[in-house]
Protein backbone atom coordinates (compact mmCIF):
# COMPACT_ATOMS: atom_id res chain seq x y z
CA UNK A 1 0.00 0.00 0.00
CA UNK A 2 2.84 2.45 0.81
CA UNK A 3 4.56 1.73 -2.44
CA UNK A 4 1.40 2.81 -4.62
CA UNK A 5 0.41 5.53 -2.44
CA UNK A 6 3.75 7.44 -1.65
CA UNK A 7 3.44 9.39 -4.61
CA UNK A 8 0.27 10.27 -3.80
CA UNK A 9 1.10 11.35 -0.64
CA UNK A 10 4.61 13.23 -1.40
CA UNK A 11 2.48 15.25 -3.60
CA UNK A 12 0.12 16.01 -1.07
CA UNK A 13 3.20 17.55 1.26
CA UNK A 14 4.69 19.40 -1.06
CA UNK A 15 1.55 20.74 -1.78
CA UNK A 16 0.92 21.81 1.80
CA UNK A 17 4.18 22.94 2.33
CA UNK A 18 4.09 25.49 -0.72
CA UNK A 19 0.59 26.50 0.59
CA UNK A 20 2.16 27.04 4.16
CA UNK A 21 5.00 28.80 2.18
CA UNK A 22 2.72 31.36 0.31
CA UNK A 23 0.45 32.10 2.91
CA UNK A 24 3.60 33.17 4.87
CA UNK A 25 4.86 35.60 2.34
CA UNK A 26 1.25 36.45 1.35
CA UNK A 27 -0.06 36.94 4.88
CA UNK A 28 1.01 41.07 5.43
CA UNK A 29 0.24 42.06 2.05
CA UNK A 30 -3.39 43.12 2.82
CA UNK A 31 -2.74 43.11 6.65
CA UNK A 32 -4.09 46.32 7.99
CA UNK A 33 -4.91 47.92 4.96
CA UNK A 34 -6.76 51.78 5.74
CA UNK A 35 -6.16 50.65 9.70
CA UNK A 36 -5.59 53.93 11.65
CA UNK A 37 -3.99 51.54 14.04
CA UNK A 38 -1.46 49.82 11.49
CA UNK A 39 1.75 50.58 10.49
CA UNK A 40 2.12 48.63 7.21
CA UNK A 41 2.83 50.08 3.87
CA UNK A 42 -1.04 49.79 3.34
CA UNK A 43 -2.29 50.79 6.58
CA UNK A 44 -3.05 54.44 7.50
CA UNK A 45 -1.35 54.54 11.27
CA UNK A 46 0.81 57.69 10.26
CA UNK A 47 -2.28 60.21 9.08
CA UNK A 48 -3.67 59.01 12.62
CA UNK A 49 -0.63 60.37 14.78
CA UNK A 50 -0.74 63.10 12.30
CA UNK A 51 -4.10 63.87 13.24
CA UNK A 52 -3.48 63.11 16.99
CA UNK A 53 -0.88 65.65 17.16
CA UNK A 54 -3.42 68.13 15.77
CA UNK A 55 -5.83 67.81 18.62
CA UNK A 56 -8.29 65.18 16.60
CA UNK A 57 -8.89 61.95 17.81
CA UNK A 58 -9.08 59.06 15.95
CA UNK A 59 -11.56 56.09 16.79
CA UNK A 60 -12.15 52.81 15.09
CA UNK A 61 -15.50 51.22 14.81
CA UNK A 62 -16.49 47.99 12.92
CA UNK A 63 -20.04 48.29 12.79
CA UNK A 64 -22.91 50.31 10.89
CA UNK A 65 -24.69 50.22 14.22
CA UNK A 66 -21.66 51.85 15.83
CA UNK A 67 -20.90 54.23 12.80
CA UNK A 68 -24.09 55.26 13.18
CA UNK A 69 -24.35 56.35 16.90
CA UNK A 70 -20.82 57.86 16.57
CA UNK A 71 -22.52 60.57 13.56
CA UNK A 72 -22.67 64.58 14.83
CA UNK A 73 -21.83 68.12 14.32
CA UNK A 74 -18.22 67.60 15.82
CA UNK A 75 -17.65 64.45 14.11
CA UNK A 76 -16.12 63.22 10.34
CA UNK A 77 -17.13 59.59 9.81
CA UNK A 78 -14.58 57.78 7.71
CA UNK A 79 -15.90 54.61 5.85
CA UNK A 80 -12.74 52.90 4.49
CA UNK A 81 -14.48 50.25 2.34
CA UNK A 82 -18.02 51.25 1.29
CA UNK A 83 -18.00 48.38 -1.27
CA UNK A 84 -18.06 45.90 1.09
CA UNK A 85 -21.19 47.21 2.64
CA UNK A 86 -24.59 45.28 2.05
CA UNK A 87 -27.74 47.87 0.14
CA UNK A 88 -29.37 47.36 3.42
CA UNK A 89 -26.13 48.77 5.59
CA UNK A 90 -25.53 51.51 2.93
CA UNK A 91 -29.23 52.44 3.42
CA UNK A 92 -28.73 53.02 7.67
CA UNK A 93 -25.59 54.88 6.76
CA UNK A 94 -27.23 57.23 4.77
CA UNK A 95 -29.99 58.16 6.65
CA UNK A 96 -27.60 58.32 9.72
CA UNK A 97 -25.46 61.52 8.26
CA UNK A 98 -27.68 63.21 5.89
CA UNK A 99 -28.54 65.43 8.93
CA UNK A 100 -26.26 64.86 11.19
CA UNK A 101 -23.84 67.63 10.79
CA UNK A 102 -20.70 66.33 10.54
CA UNK A 103 -19.11 65.16 7.81
CA UNK A 104 -18.60 62.16 6.09
CA UNK A 105 -15.79 60.62 3.73
CA UNK A 106 -16.16 57.69 1.96
CA UNK A 107 -13.08 56.04 0.45
CA UNK A 108 -12.96 54.88 -3.42
CA UNK A 109 -16.73 53.80 -3.36
CA UNK A 110 -17.92 52.13 -6.68
CA UNK A 111 -20.91 52.65 -8.51
CA UNK A 112 -23.56 51.09 -6.27
CA UNK A 113 -21.91 52.35 -3.19
CA UNK A 114 -22.00 55.87 -4.03
CA UNK A 115 -25.20 56.05 -5.71
CA UNK A 116 -26.44 54.92 -1.88
CA UNK A 117 -24.14 56.62 -0.05
CA UNK A 118 -24.20 59.97 -2.17
CA UNK A 119 -26.96 60.29 -4.06
CA UNK A 120 -26.47 62.43 -7.26
CA UNK A 121 -23.36 60.69 -7.84
CA UNK A 122 -22.63 58.21 -10.66
CA UNK A 123 -19.07 56.10 -11.35
CA UNK A 124 -17.71 56.38 -14.52
CA UNK A 125 -16.20 53.68 -16.23
CA UNK A 126 -13.10 54.65 -17.39
CA UNK A 127 -10.36 55.04 -14.63
CA UNK A 128 -8.52 57.80 -13.66
CA UNK A 129 -4.57 58.36 -15.11
CA UNK A 130 -2.50 57.10 -12.34
CA UNK A 131 0.03 60.55 -11.54
CA UNK A 132 -0.58 63.02 -8.91
CA UNK A 133 -3.84 65.59 -10.19
CA UNK A 134 -3.89 69.27 -10.07
CA UNK A 135 -6.97 70.32 -7.92
CA UNK A 136 -8.92 72.28 -10.74
CA UNK A 137 -11.20 73.68 -8.13
CA UNK A 138 -11.64 76.61 -5.72
CA UNK A 139 -12.17 73.97 -2.77
CA UNK A 140 -9.58 75.57 -0.18
CA UNK A 141 -8.57 72.59 1.27
CA UNK A 142 -7.70 71.32 -2.71
CA UNK A 143 -5.86 74.77 -3.14
CA UNK A 144 -3.85 74.74 -0.43
CA UNK A 145 -2.58 70.98 -0.65
CA UNK A 146 -1.86 71.29 -3.96
CA UNK A 147 -1.21 68.14 -6.15
CA UNK A 148 -2.42 64.77 -4.99
CA UNK A 149 -2.63 61.20 -5.36
CA UNK A 150 -6.58 61.13 -6.02
CA UNK A 151 -6.75 59.04 -9.10
CA UNK A 152 -8.86 56.05 -9.27
CA UNK A 153 -12.35 56.25 -9.76
CA UNK A 154 -13.75 59.21 -11.52
CA UNK A 155 -17.07 60.59 -10.50
CA UNK A 156 -19.61 63.05 -12.04
CA UNK A 157 -22.58 64.91 -10.30
CA UNK A 158 -25.05 67.32 -10.85
CA UNK A 159 -26.06 68.44 -7.64
CA UNK A 160 -25.99 72.45 -7.34
CA UNK A 161 -23.11 73.67 -4.56
CA UNK A 162 -20.67 70.53 -4.94
CA UNK A 163 -17.17 71.36 -5.16
CA UNK A 164 -15.27 69.11 -8.39
CA UNK A 165 -11.63 68.55 -7.58
CA UNK A 166 -8.80 66.89 -9.15
CA UNK A 167 -10.03 66.31 -13.08
CA UNK A 168 -9.14 63.77 -14.71
CA UNK A 169 -9.93 63.39 -18.62
CA UNK A 170 -12.53 65.90 -17.67
CA UNK A 171 -14.26 63.85 -14.47
CA UNK A 172 -13.45 64.78 -10.78
CA UNK A 173 -11.86 62.21 -8.60
CA UNK A 174 -12.85 64.24 -5.66
CA UNK A 175 -16.16 65.46 -5.09
CA UNK A 176 -17.35 67.78 -1.48
CA UNK A 177 -21.34 67.31 -1.89
CA UNK A 178 -22.94 70.06 0.77
CA UNK A 179 -25.49 68.29 3.09
CA UNK A 180 -29.12 69.76 2.29
CA UNK A 181 -29.20 71.07 5.63
CA UNK A 182 -26.58 73.01 5.32
CA UNK A 183 -24.74 72.01 8.04
CA UNK A 184 -22.37 69.49 7.28
CA UNK A 185 -21.23 67.47 4.38
CA UNK A 186 -19.91 64.19 2.21
CA UNK A 187 -17.03 64.06 0.64
CA UNK A 188 -16.10 61.32 -2.04
CA UNK A 189 -12.74 60.07 -2.57
CA UNK A 190 -11.77 58.52 -5.92
CA UNK A 191 -8.32 56.64 -4.29
CA UNK A 192 -7.20 55.82 -0.81
CA UNK A 193 -3.69 56.40 -1.43
CA UNK A 194 -3.31 60.14 0.25
CA UNK A 195 -4.07 58.14 3.27
CA UNK A 196 -1.80 55.14 2.87
CA UNK A 197 1.42 55.18 5.50
CA UNK A 198 3.25 54.50 1.66
CA UNK A 199 2.29 57.27 -0.08
CA UNK A 200 1.97 59.56 2.69
CA UNK A 201 4.93 61.81 1.90
CA UNK A 202 3.88 62.46 -1.59
CA UNK A 203 2.80 65.34 -3.28
CA UNK A 204 0.27 67.12 -1.05
CA UNK A 205 -1.43 63.96 -0.48
CA UNK A 206 -0.81 64.43 3.74
CA UNK A 207 -1.95 67.81 3.50
CA UNK A 208 -5.17 67.03 1.86
CA UNK A 209 -5.62 64.10 3.93
CA UNK A 210 -5.02 66.36 6.84
CA UNK A 211 -7.62 68.98 6.14
CA UNK A 212 -10.65 66.28 4.80
CA UNK A 213 -10.22 64.42 7.83
CA UNK A 214 -9.14 67.11 10.23
CA UNK A 215 -12.15 69.52 9.95
CA UNK A 216 -13.67 68.39 13.40
CA UNK A 217 -12.26 67.42 16.33
CA UNK A 218 -13.30 63.45 16.50
CA UNK A 219 -13.17 60.91 13.75
CA UNK A 220 -14.52 58.24 13.27
CA UNK A 221 -13.12 55.22 11.22
CA UNK A 222 -15.41 52.54 9.72
CA UNK A 223 -13.84 49.59 8.64
CA UNK A 224 -16.74 47.01 8.03
CA UNK A 225 -15.95 43.16 9.38
CA UNK A 226 -17.86 40.00 8.82
CA UNK A 227 -18.32 40.26 12.76
CA UNK A 228 -21.07 43.09 11.90
CA UNK A 229 -24.66 41.83 12.63
CA UNK A 230 -26.45 44.33 10.42
CA UNK A 231 -24.24 42.92 7.85
CA UNK A 232 -25.77 38.97 8.14
CA UNK A 233 -28.92 40.80 8.14
CA UNK A 234 -28.53 42.83 5.54
CA UNK A 235 -27.06 39.71 3.39
CA UNK A 236 -29.76 37.53 4.54
CA UNK A 237 -32.67 40.22 3.59
CA UNK A 238 -30.89 41.38 -0.27
CA UNK A 239 -28.83 38.18 -1.27
CA UNK A 240 -30.31 35.33 -3.05
CA UNK A 241 -27.81 31.79 -3.37
CA UNK A 242 -27.78 32.65 -6.51
CA UNK A 243 -26.19 35.85 -5.71
CA UNK A 244 -23.67 34.57 -3.97
CA UNK A 245 -22.04 32.12 -6.61
CA UNK A 246 -19.62 34.12 -8.73
CA UNK A 247 -20.01 35.65 -12.21
CA UNK A 248 -19.70 33.47 -14.59
CA UNK A 249 -20.52 30.23 -13.44
CA UNK A 250 -22.52 29.00 -16.14
CA UNK A 251 -19.67 29.37 -18.70
CA UNK A 252 -17.22 27.91 -16.45
CA UNK A 253 -19.49 24.95 -16.38
CA UNK A 254 -19.90 24.63 -19.88
CA UNK A 255 -16.09 25.17 -20.72
CA UNK A 256 -15.38 22.54 -18.30
CA UNK A 257 -18.32 19.94 -19.49
CA UNK A 258 -16.72 20.64 -23.14
CA UNK A 259 -13.68 20.09 -22.01
CA UNK A 260 -14.41 16.82 -20.55
CA UNK A 261 -16.62 15.54 -23.32
CA UNK A 262 -13.22 16.81 -25.62
CA UNK A 263 -10.85 14.16 -23.60
CA UNK A 264 -13.44 11.77 -23.66
CA UNK A 265 -13.34 11.74 -27.19
CA UNK A 266 -9.68 11.69 -27.19
CA UNK A 267 -9.28 8.70 -25.04
CA UNK A 268 -11.92 6.86 -27.42
CA UNK A 269 -10.21 7.37 -30.40
CA UNK A 270 -6.75 6.67 -28.71
CA UNK A 271 -7.32 3.36 -27.96
CA UNK A 272 -9.35 2.62 -31.39
CA UNK A 273 -11.21 -0.17 -31.98
CA UNK A 274 -11.67 -3.61 -29.72
CA UNK A 275 -9.15 -6.83 -30.98
CA UNK A 276 -9.40 -10.45 -30.30
CA UNK A 277 -5.89 -11.47 -29.50
CA UNK A 278 -4.56 -15.24 -28.42
CA UNK A 279 -3.86 -15.83 -24.86
CA UNK A 280 -0.31 -15.57 -24.64
CA UNK A 281 -0.02 -18.38 -22.94
CA UNK A 282 -2.32 -21.77 -22.35
CA UNK A 283 -3.98 -21.55 -18.83
CA UNK A 284 -5.53 -25.21 -17.84
CA UNK A 285 -9.24 -25.86 -17.41
CA UNK A 286 -8.78 -27.00 -13.39
CA UNK A 287 -6.74 -23.42 -12.55
CA UNK A 288 -9.71 -21.86 -14.00
CA UNK A 289 -12.26 -23.70 -11.93
CA UNK A 290 -9.91 -23.13 -8.71
CA UNK A 291 -9.54 -19.69 -9.22
CA UNK A 292 -13.68 -19.32 -9.51
CA UNK A 293 -14.25 -21.07 -7.10
CA UNK A 294 -11.76 -19.29 -4.52
CA UNK A 295 -13.99 -15.92 -5.72
CA UNK A 296 -17.17 -17.51 -5.20
CA UNK A 297 -16.01 -19.05 -1.31
CA UNK A 298 -13.76 -15.23 -0.94
CA UNK A 299 -17.75 -13.60 -1.57
CA UNK A 300 -19.16 -16.41 0.48
CA UNK A 301 -21.40 -17.21 -2.62
CA UNK A 302 -22.69 -20.40 -1.87
CA UNK A 303 -26.07 -19.69 -4.18
CA UNK A 304 -24.17 -19.34 -7.01
CA UNK A 305 -22.08 -22.30 -6.67
CA UNK A 306 -25.01 -24.93 -6.10
CA UNK A 307 -26.78 -23.50 -9.21
CA UNK A 308 -23.61 -23.43 -11.26
CA UNK A 309 -23.12 -27.66 -9.99
CA UNK A 310 -26.63 -28.13 -10.62
CA UNK A 311 -26.89 -26.62 -13.79
CA UNK A 312 -23.60 -28.29 -15.43
CA UNK A 313 -24.94 -31.80 -13.84
CA UNK A 314 -28.55 -31.19 -15.43
CA UNK A 315 -27.09 -30.52 -18.61
CA UNK A 316 -24.62 -33.66 -18.47
CA UNK A 317 -27.37 -36.04 -17.61
CA UNK A 318 -29.98 -34.66 -20.11
CA UNK A 319 -28.85 -36.70 -23.21
CA UNK A 320 -28.32 -40.01 -20.92
CA UNK A 321 -32.23 -39.83 -20.33
CA UNK A 322 -33.24 -38.50 -23.88
CA UNK A 323 -34.14 -34.90 -22.85
CA UNK A 324 -33.58 -32.08 -24.76
CA UNK A 325 -30.14 -29.91 -23.19
CA UNK A 326 -32.63 -27.11 -23.67
CA UNK A 327 -35.56 -28.45 -21.55
CA UNK A 328 -33.01 -30.01 -18.98
CA UNK A 329 -33.38 -26.99 -16.31
CA UNK A 330 -37.43 -27.81 -16.31
CA UNK A 331 -38.26 -29.74 -13.59
CA UNK A 332 -41.73 -30.90 -15.17
CA UNK A 333 -39.62 -32.51 -18.27
CA UNK A 334 -36.37 -33.57 -16.56
CA UNK A 335 -37.67 -35.53 -13.16
CA UNK A 336 -40.27 -37.79 -14.90
CA UNK A 337 -37.37 -39.21 -17.52
CA UNK A 338 -34.66 -39.19 -15.00
CA UNK A 339 -36.98 -41.61 -13.05
CA UNK A 340 -37.89 -43.77 -16.16
CA UNK A 341 -34.24 -44.34 -16.20
CA UNK A 342 -33.17 -45.28 -12.49
CA UNK A 343 -33.77 -48.90 -11.91
CA UNK A 344 -34.58 -47.51 -8.41
CA UNK A 345 -35.90 -43.80 -8.36
CA UNK A 346 -33.56 -41.59 -6.58
CA UNK A 347 -34.71 -40.03 -3.33
CA UNK A 348 -36.25 -36.62 -3.51
CA UNK A 349 -34.59 -35.73 -6.67
CA UNK A 350 -36.33 -32.41 -6.92
CA UNK A 351 -34.55 -31.23 -3.75
CA UNK A 352 -31.18 -32.16 -5.23
CA UNK A 353 -31.01 -30.82 -8.37
CA UNK A 354 -33.58 -27.89 -8.03
CA UNK A 355 -33.51 -27.32 -4.51
CA UNK A 356 -32.62 -24.08 -2.70
CA UNK A 357 -29.21 -23.25 -1.80
CA UNK A 358 -27.04 -24.77 0.95
CA UNK A 359 -26.62 -23.29 4.08
CA UNK A 360 -23.15 -24.10 4.87
CA UNK A 361 -20.02 -24.92 3.33
CA UNK A 362 -20.63 -27.88 4.77
CA UNK A 363 -24.04 -28.82 3.26
CA UNK A 364 -22.27 -27.43 -0.76
CA UNK A 365 -19.90 -30.27 -0.25
CA UNK A 366 -22.41 -33.13 0.62
CA UNK A 367 -24.85 -31.11 -2.51
CA UNK A 368 -21.67 -32.03 -4.68
CA UNK A 369 -21.50 -35.99 -3.42
CA UNK A 370 -24.66 -36.37 -3.70
CA UNK A 371 -24.68 -34.81 -7.46
CA UNK A 372 -21.55 -36.97 -8.41
CA UNK A 373 -23.10 -39.80 -7.09
CA UNK A 374 -26.36 -39.32 -9.08
CA UNK A 375 -24.32 -38.99 -12.69
CA UNK A 376 -22.14 -41.68 -11.93
CA UNK A 377 -25.85 -43.83 -11.14
CA UNK A 378 -27.00 -42.49 -14.28
CA UNK A 379 -24.28 -44.13 -16.47
CA UNK A 380 -23.83 -47.25 -14.80
CA UNK A 381 -27.78 -48.21 -15.59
Amino acid sequence: MWTRTRGIALALVLLLVAAVAIAVVRSGDQHGALDPRSADQRGSRAVAELLAARGVDTRVVTTTGEARAATGPDTTLLVAAPDRLTAHQQSRLQSATVDSGGRAVLVAPGSAAVEALAPGVTTDPEPAADKPLAPGCALPEARRAGPAATGGHRYSTTLTGADSCYPSYGSPTLLRLPSPTGTGDTVVLGAPDILLNDHLDEQGNASLALQLLGSRPHLVWYLPSLSDDSAAAGAQNDRSFVDLIPKGWLWGTLQLFIAAALAALWRARRLGPLVQERLPVAIRASETVEGRARLYRKANARDRAATALRISTRTRLAPLIGVPVSQAHSPETFLPALARQLPTPARDSHALLFGPPPASDTALIALADHLDALEREVRNS
